[in-house]
């Protein structure tokens, strides 16, 4: 899979950011020095370009009555139906991620119920009937670190983000 090589003004305006994913374009243009529109363009390359994949409000499902967070691995009996099954697991709200993983599993999926004994009912009764063998049920008690990737962390280009505006038109 193709990478993209951040810059200096990408690496700022990704600090930025996600940090405050409703910080203005203009905030942003004032604290990297450069203009509004060359943020708004820089903005829209890295989301056309897969390195954004835009934002969203994050919802604590807790406050909405989603006491339980489990992970479950899933055995199926036919592998072969895995791309039914996730079609499957689509329809199941209280799921909100699915992995195809290395391992014993055949797949990895997060959900959240709203106790424990929800987290029975949607595994007997919209998860067995998928045609599962088995599954392994972790219980997560609290998230201790739920971040997004070290912006600081990433490897920056050489080439300095003002002559790359300049070139752009701005």
């Amino acid at each position: 899979m193709a990478h993209y090589n951040l810059d200096s003004l990408d690496k700022k305006i990704l600090k930025l950011i996600a940090k405050d994913a409703r910080i203005p374009f203009l905030e942003v243009a004032r604290l990297c020095n450069v203009s509004g529109a060359a943020i708004h363009q820089r903005i829209q390359k890295l989301t056309n370009l897969g390195v954004l994949k835009g934002s969203q409000f994050i919802i604590d499902p807790e406050m909405l009555g989603y006491e339980t967070c489990a992970y479950i691995g899933l055995y199926l009996q036919n592998p072969a139906t895995f791309d039914d099954v996730v079609e499957e697991l689509k329809k199941i709200p209280e799921v909100v991620e699915c992995h195809y993983t290395t391992g014993g599993f055949d797949m990895f999926i997060k959900l959240y119920a709203r106790n424990n004994h929800h987290l029975l009912n949607v595994i007997h009764d919209k998860l067995q009937p998928l045609g599962l063998s088995r599954s392994e049920t972790i219980i997560s008690f609290n998230a201790i670190i739920d971040r997004q990737l070290p912006i600081s962390e990433l490897p920056v280009e050489d080439k300095d983000y003002a002559e790359e505006v300049f070139e752009e038109g701005e």
